[in-house]
């Protein structure tokens, strides 16, 4: 299932992605505010648990999200403004972190890196703010479902049409919760119109 969220909030946060002009510690705090969104949207008829809790009037029972039942992935670098996003939402939430790097000659993706703690029989929410071709992407699924998680999630900034039907052909019980769908990948495999590279520019890395 692949839903984009079409927000006119969010539509316009992603188009200040784009602009060049925008700095590295305003692009990081629009990616966690889009994040605040993604996860909103997500959730939304998530099945909740009781929980006491101490008020004012004394212990009182309430709906609360099981935050042990979840665990938070990322993709190295890109991905970590998005983490902290979500776990600004969920902070009792543990996280896991992959690192995959591209081939720029055979456009596929290589992990290289792999932190995410135990998590079988859990929802895996998987958040990368980029879906270009698919491919690392399904390379992260692939290595949570190989952890026996329950369920995975994918939140995504932006994406491409062709990335998109990558994860649909191989991954359809994927619930899939994206900002803006893009028009296309270019002959190098970048999301056009895009917003350039989103590690570089969350970090200020030269090109």
């Amino acid at each position: 299932m692949i839903k984009e969220t079409n927000n006119p909030i969010i539509e316009t946060l992603i188009n200040t992605l784009r602009d060049v002009d925008t700095d590295a510690l305003r692009f990081r705090h629009i990616v966690k505010q889009v994040s605040h969104f993604l996860l909103y949207e997500a959730l939304k008829d998530i099945q909740t648990v009781k929980k006491d809790i101490q008020t004012w009037k004394g212990d009182m029972e309430f709906d609360v999200i099981d935050e042990n039942d979840m665990i938070f992935v990322t993709i190295l670098r890109a991905g970590m403004p998005m983490v902290d996003g979500v776990n600004e939402i969920l902070p009792h939430v543990p996280s896991g972190f992959l690192a995959m790097k591209r081939d720029e000659e055979t456009h596929k993706s290589v992990l290289y890196y792999d932190r995410v703690p135990k998590c079988d029989g859990k929802i895996a929410i998987i958040v990368d703010p980029m879906l270009a071709t698919g491919g690392s992407l399904c390379d992260a699924f692939d290595v949570l479902v190989n952890k026996g998680v329950r369920k995975i999630i994918s939140l995504n900034i932006i994406g491409s049409p062709e990335g998109l039907e990558t994860i649909k052909e191989r991954f359809p019980d994927v619930e899939l919760y994206i900002g803006k769908i893009d028009d296309r990948l270019n002959e190098d495999k970048f999301i056009i119109p895009g917003l350039g590279d989103a590690g570089d520019r969350s970090y200020n890395t030269p090109e």
